[in-house]
């Protein structure tokens, strides 16, 4: 059966990309206020500090051990179980007294009966290290994505990419911001996914285009704009949602060691699939893409004549 003969949905996008441009505005506007005025919640991945792991025979009482550490004066703890109910993983940012005497004044502090499972301290200039790395990590990849879509697509795809990827890492870094979630370094590998999640979904669409535009004659961009995105609705839909009930699963069932890790992709992958079918889209027709950008050069004409 040939893509013809389906009966496709006949949404107009590209009509309503003002209202998703001001949409996406406002939200870009509101995570930089957030990121600039507050900034991140940063976990000791980034800051540094010490990690205690500790079982206990029974329940831990998480408002309890909280309770006992801000009666000592331990400023900038996170207390949350760890794989089950009776494992409890304790952090702490840079104090005063070093990381030995730290964590025998906390385990004495806790009382008898608990089992020490792992002592983790990192440096200030560790955290740092990675805090810088991270950063660059982020820029490669969007560099490197810049590359790779330019010499398969056209420059102006490339540019159409790279803004949904910035305009979804930016509502991303936005909301755990605004909500002060901890961002660590499970949350970054989670960013870097986002960001191969969102460009797959741009490709998808920005290769069907690039077909509508070769196999058609004399068509404005638009309606060729938007017959691909209702032509990739389905698979687009499809895609997020089967990947969001895992997402969801982690996020309920998976505890809350990997809650930010988890919430950080079902962000992501809401985010990239709107910007795959609005920013992306809308950024190509901004910046003037038209059939003749997309047929090859005479050059490349008789490149592909002369191959046997």
């Amino acid at each position: 059966m040939s893509l013809r003969s389906l009966k496709l949905p006949t949404i107009d996008f590209i009509n309503k990309r003002k209202y998703a441009m001001a949409f996406s505005a406002l939200l870009l506007i509101v995570s930089i206020i957030s990121l600039g005025l507050q900034g991140l919640k940063l976990g000791i991945d980034f800051t540094g500090g010490t990690l205690i792991e500790v079982g206990y025979q029974q329940t831990a009482d998480l408002e309890d051990i909280r309770t006992k550490l801000a009666s000592a004066n331990y400023a900038g703890t996170n207390v949350q179980y760890f794989g089950s109910d009776t494992e409890v993983l304790i952090q702490l940012e840079p104090q005063a007294i070093s990381s030995a005497k730290l964590s025998s004044s906390i385990i004495q502090m806790l009382g008898d009966g608990i089992d020490v499972r792992r002592v983790e301290f990192v440096g200030p200039k560790v955290g740092e290290e990675l805090t810088n790395d991270g950063g660059l990590a982020l820029l490669y990849a969007l560099i490197g994505i810049l590359i790779y879509v330019a010499f398969r697509f056209e420059y102006r795809f490339a540019l159409g990419s790279i803004a949904a990827l910035v305009h979804d890492v930016i509502i991303t870094l936005g909301v755990f911001s605004i909500l002060q979630i901890a961002f660590d370094l499970t949350v970054l590998a989670a960013i870097l996914a986002v960001i191969g999640y969102s460009l797959n979904d741009t490709i998808v669409v920005f290769d069907r285009i690039r077909e509508n535009f070769l196999s058609t004659r004399h068509i404005e961009p638009m309606p060729i704009v938007n017959d691909a995105l209702n032509q990739t609705l389905a698979r687009t839909l499809m895609t997020s949602l089967t990947t969001l009930l895992v997402l969801l699963a982690l996020f309920y069932l998976g505890g809350e060691v990997i809650h930010s890790f988890a919430g950080a992709l079902i962000i992501g992958v809401v985010i990239g699939t709107y910007s795959s079918i609005f920013v992306a889209s809308t950024m190509i027709l901004a910046l003037g893409i038209s059939k003749e950008d997309i047929l090859p050069s005479e050059k490349e004409k008789k490149e592909i004549d002369a191959r046997p």
